[in-house]
């Protein structure tokens, strides 16, 4: 078959799987970003036909491209558009970036009780008043965590609304909406906001869930179930599908989200290495800030790797994902008596029957084409059935399961030498994940033993010595686009979280599995940020009128500090430590932040005058300069210094500090210095008369010259002596020369200087959470 002729029988399957464009000159969907809306502007949506009309030609031909007008909270559209349109619209006044619509991936019985928080002291009246919305695959409103028993209507300022046939809100689920800009369902997916996936009926119940007695997972696990804000309202934005969750439904969500009147809004999800007013995130985060609205989201699931964090902007907090006192443990027991740890959420019983045991590479497929080191890895179609049948198999790679299944096995021991062995799957069949080294000492039995056996044991919950940890999965810092800012933000409990589930979603990390549960156990950071969300509207609750930075402030300087010896990245890992929601009530002081001073920091990453002046929709908006500059001034809660090889350790910080605590108190600051590193600060005593009073501070940071130095990481205090502790951690790293703004790519220095000076970056997209 002619090549031309195979593509276009398999660009409609890759279509849909992809969301590739079969034909070189179809339209594609792009967003087109014209920041603030402006006071007076009654109709943008009639100022978003005219500009396509303009350059299409006619308004029928606009009004059949338009597929998103936001007007709702700031300004813009989606569109189908050709290269030449988009290049028209990208050089029009008023416009602030046109980029195209990429798909962005999804990155408890115990984890509350484990971050020292059994339950809000607020109480129900004050927890209802507030509103988290999720950005999510939806929401599964039938159940037993989502029940409205006792709570009261929705707040006043609620203009949200359920919309999508065959689903009812409460008042639990006060509003629900649902987004698919691309017009693509696969079989599983529900065009309304019920949710197919799980994922987000398992977020919305570990932020905010009712308590629910006897949750399990197949019997593990098993205790009362609920979110860390039992009495808040949900609002759930369906933007995710099982293909994944569109840019240009983001933005739409967070458009409404921002006017329907949530408090806190929780994102899963992310890109990796963005332009922060190319990433809908980002922008949807910025404008949520403008109206008092802190976004809590994920810091990815690409880690270890450095560099590696997602959602870096400086308005929204970050979320690392670590370990609970608590880790699912599936023991291997061979026939000679060896018990080998592994790690599943493995819920079926062998009744300790021993079971023929076989390595992958002995049951090759051989008619399949399958060599034994194609199927030690167990893939799909490489295992002979009639050697695997009624057998468990040592693979040598993780596995799905269902391959196993196929080939008639019984069971899967399987080594994973990607991660850690630090969290635990699940899997449509008994397993176990186990160390390589272990690994080795499996395939030694099956080698000296004419007949080997094993049989894989029930999983049990054991004690976890090491915990909090951040797991292996966690993405790290440093800061791709903005090194003196420290990301993550913070941490909290991602792994083996127990919530609620859609009965229609795959239980385990096979798609395949056919079994249906009402609770889950996944991992991911898409579960941490929830908890971190949960944190904030618990702050929220109790101090209605903080800003956004100022209740990221609480969370941050009040957080439990990490063991560094865990940890070879530190701060990298964990930013200012684990939450501790109810110290964050009362916190002493805050480092808040207003919109003025994020355009103060956007003018040092490069943006103009003209820029941002589209982005806050006012003329008050003035760079003094676009050259690139530190960030050193922006008031964040903690302190980053990115040195380039060979210079010496110099930087000096500015922040100001807000008294919420005792009218009358005195702080003294006191200091954890790294090795090498002298800091000062000046005044070494803040005096405060009154609540809401400021005092300002400089760090001095230097040293001698640095090269390849790992990161140095130490900490500054005020003490009030009445039990207030506002810790601030303070890291110093070296990075390439060159790159003291960030890692450059041409995805924004491309673009003419009239919209931006100054580097970022693109890079893939990453999955931010689920088995």
């Amino acid at each position: 078959m002619a090549k031309a002729g195979l593509l276009s029988l398999l660009c409609p399957l890759l279509a849909v799987a992809f969301l590739v464009h079969c034909h070189a000159s179809e339209k594609k969907v792009h967003i087109v970003y014209m920041g603030e809306r402006r006071q007076g502007d009654s109709s943008p949506a009639s100022t978003h036909h005219s500009m396509l009309a303009g350059i299409m030609g006619s308004s029928e031909s606009a009004k059949k491209s338009l597929v998103y007008s936001y007007g709702r909270s700031f300004n813009g559209f989606a569109a189908r558009l050709s290269d030449e349109e988009v290049e028209k619209l990208s050089d029009m006044e008023g416009v602030v970036s046109v980029f195209p619509n990429r798909i962005l991936k999804l990155h408890t019985t115990r984890s509350w009780d484990f971050v020292g928080f059994s339950k809000g002291k607020l109480g129900a009246p004050l927890e209802g008043n507030v509103v988290i919305g999720l950005l999510d695959t939806g929401i599964w409103p039938e159940s037993d965590s989502f029940n409205d028993e006792g709570m009261s209507a929705p707040p006043a300022k609620w203009k949200g609304k359920c919309v999508g046939a065959n689903f009812t809100c409460n008042n639990k689920i006060i509003g629900a909406r649902w987004y698919n800009s691309e017009d693509l369902f696969d079989t599983t997916d529900l065009p309304s906001p019920r949710d197919s996936e799980g994922h987000g009926t398992h977020t919305s119940s570990t932020a905010a869930g009712r308590e629910v007695q006897g949750a399990s997972y197949f019997g593990l696990a098993e205790g009362v179930a609920r979110g860390g804000v039992p009495n808040a309202g949900i609002a759930m934005y369906k933007v995710c599908w099982s293909f994944g969750c569109s840019t240009a439904d983001t933005l739409a969500a967070y458009d409404d989200a921002i006017a329907d009147g949530v408090d806190i809004i929780s994102v899963s999800l992310g890109f990796d290495l963005t332009p922060y007013m190319e990433d809908p995130i980002a922008i949807g985060s910025f404008h949520a800030m403008k109206k008092g609205i802190l976004t809590s989201n994920s810091a990815g699931n690409s880690g270890p790797n450095p560099y590696s964090v997602s959602n870096y902007a400086p308005w929204t907090l970050t979320v690392a994902a670590s370990t609970i006192d608590r880790k699912f443990v599936a023991q291997v027991v061979l026939g000679n008596g060896q018990v080998l740890i592994g790690l599943s959420i493995n819920n079926f019983d062998l009744d300790g029957t021993a079971y023929p045991l076989i390595w992958g590479g002995d049951a090759a497929n051989f008619s399949a084409g399958a060599s034994p080191a194609i199927a030690g890895f167990c893939s799909p179609g490489a295992l002979n059935s009639y050697k695997v049948e009624r057998k468990i198999v040592l693979c040598d790679a993780m596995v799905a399961g269902s391959q196993i299944l196929i080939a008639n096995g019984v069971g899967v021991i399987m080594s994973n030498s990607f991660y850690s062995v630090d969290f635990a799957f699940s899997f449509p069949l008994p397993a176990a994940v186990i160390s390589n080294e272990d690994r080795v000492k499996v395939l030694n039995y099956i080698r000296a033993t004419e007949n080997p056996i094993a049989t894989i044991l029930v999983a049990q919950g054991w004690k976890d010595v090491m915990a909090a940890s951040v797991v292996s999965f966690s993405s790290r810092g440093p800061n791709p686009v903005t090194p003196d800012i420290l990301k993550p933000d913070i941490t909290a409990p991602g792994v083996d979280i127990l919530a609620a589930w859609s009965p229609l979603a795959h239980p385990s990390i096979d798609r395949k599995d056919t079994r249906r549960v009402n609770f889950n156990i996944i991992s991911g950071t898409s579960m941490s940020c929830p908890h971190a969300s949960a944190a904030a509207a618990y702050v929220k609750a109790g101090h209605p009128n903080w800003s956004p930075a100022a209740i990221k402030s609480a969370l941050m300087t009040t957080a439990t500090i990490m063991e560094p010896g865990k940890h070879v990245d530190l701060e990298f890992s964990y930013g200012s430590g684990q939450i501790n929601p109810e110290h964050a009530l009362n916190p002493g002081l805050v480092y808040d932040a207003s919109e003025a001073d994020y355009i103060n920091f956007l003018c040092k990453q490069g943006y103009n005058t003209t820029t941002l002046r589209m982005i806050t929709g006012s003329n008050s908006s003035v760079c003094k300069s676009t050259t690139p500059g530190r960030a050193w001034d922006l008031n964040y809660p903690s302190f980053a210094l990115a040195v380039e090889d060979g210079q010496p350790i110099q930087g000096v910080f500015t922040r100001t500090v807000t008294n919420v605590g005792n009218s009358s108190s005195t702080y003294t600051v006191s200091m954890s210095t790294p090795f090498s590193v002298s800091i000062t600060v000046e005044p070494p005593v803040l005096a405060f008369s009154k609540i809401g009073e400021m005092k300002t501070f400089t760090v001095k940071l230097f040293g001698p010259k640095i090269a390849q130095q790992p990161i140095m990481s130490g900490a500054i205090t005020w003490k009030d002596g009445n039990g207030h502790e506002v810790r601030s951690p303070v890291v110093v790293y070296n990075i390439l020369p060159g790159r003291k703004y960030g890692i450059p790519t041409s995805s924004m220095t491309d673009q003419k200087t009239d919209k931006f000076e100054g580097p970022s970056m693109y890079h893939k997209t990453g999955i931010l959470g689920r088995n």
